[in-house]
């Protein structure tokens, strides 16, 4: 998809919120020109901020969306590390600045000249990359289970449609023993998560989180109800490319077709089920059954 639109970005942007140490700032990226345009929420990998993943939010304002972006309190610019009292509560706070977001959507864009008029409410998403991915399968109806398998709170939001989890966080039971420590929550339960969403999945993602393969991470498509859409790229490693921006040192595969292609089958993904538009979707099925298994799409 070629980046046939002018686009802007503003930055930052406080919204307000409860319970934050540090005021919760965004950013938004949008195209110049165009009405109704649908809006997706994003949220970054641990330790980034509202300036990461500029290849993959380009694109998608390139191709029609409003993009909203936070910086978590995991941000590496808040210097909170596991030996923080407030690490504990992170998981809780990332999705707090969703929730926050999405209720103060109209207060953000009449921060942004001409924005308010060309937004469309009714078409709302939310993204996220691997800690954003399961911060975001929270707001898809996906639940954190404790060390018995008991679901926690409910945190969906009715204004999300739809979603799209790369590099989702996978079942619980086969946490390393840094992981159990440090990170309890990273045991999301998907038999709750009945909204909408495309699971993007690395077929070399060796998470260093888990005793488990690559399949760990298709965790969030295999264990959740219908309807759902799986994207695998066989190569894809954590970072599919280099989807938090370009010559990034956590990238160890550097692509930027594959990146590319991360952001074009998720903005894809969002036109069709938005109902805004199926073609783009209908070629990336064409291209992926074409592609030699280069990547595949599953669908429930």
């Amino acid at each position: 998809m070629p980046l046939n639109r002018q686009i802007v970005s503003v930055k930052p942007l406080t919204v307000p919120t409860t319970g934050r140490s540090i005021p919760l700032q965004v950013k938004v990226t949008a195209p110049i020109e165009g009405d109704t345009l649908p809006v997706i929420v994003f949220s970054h990998g641990n330790a980034w901020s509202m300036d990461g993943y500029e290849p993959l939010i380009e694109r998608w304002s390139a191709a029609g969306f409003i993009v909203v972006q936070p910086t978590h309190l995991d941000s590496r610019r808040n210097r909170i590390g596991f030996d923080d009292p407030r690490f504990a509560g992170i998981w809780r706070v990332r999705i707090a600045d969703l929730h926050a977001i999405l209720n103060h959507l109209g207060d953000i864009f009449d921060q942004v000249g001409g924005l308010p008029a060309r937004a469309d409410h009714t078409r709302i998403a939310i993204v996220g990359h691997s800690w954003g991915a399961q911060t975001t399968g929270a707001l898809l109806g996906a639940r954190v289970l404790d060390a018995a398998g008991t679901p926690g709170e409910d945190y969906s939001h009715p204004a999300v449609k739809a979603g799209a989890l790369i590099a989702a966080t996978g079942t619980g039971d086969s946490l390393t023993p840094f992981a159990v420590e440090h990170l309890p929550f990273m045991r999301p339960g998907y038999a709750t998560m009945t909204t909408p969403a495309l699971v993007v999945a690395g077929g070399k993602d060796q998470s260093a989180m888990s005793t488990r393969g690559p399949d760990w991470f298709t965790d969030a498509y295999h264990l959740s109800p219908a309807p759902k859409r799986l994207l695998s790229i066989s190569d894809g490693e954590h970072t599919l490319g280099g989807v938090a921006g370009e010559a990034v040192k956590e990238t160890t595969d550097e692509d930027p077709a594959r990146v590319a292609l991360v952001a074009d089958a998720v903005s894809a993904y969002l036109l069709d089920v938005l109902g805004l538009d199926s073609t783009p979707w209908q070629a990336w099925e064409k291209q992926a059954a074409d592609s030699s298994g280069t990547f595949t799409i599953d669908t429930k």
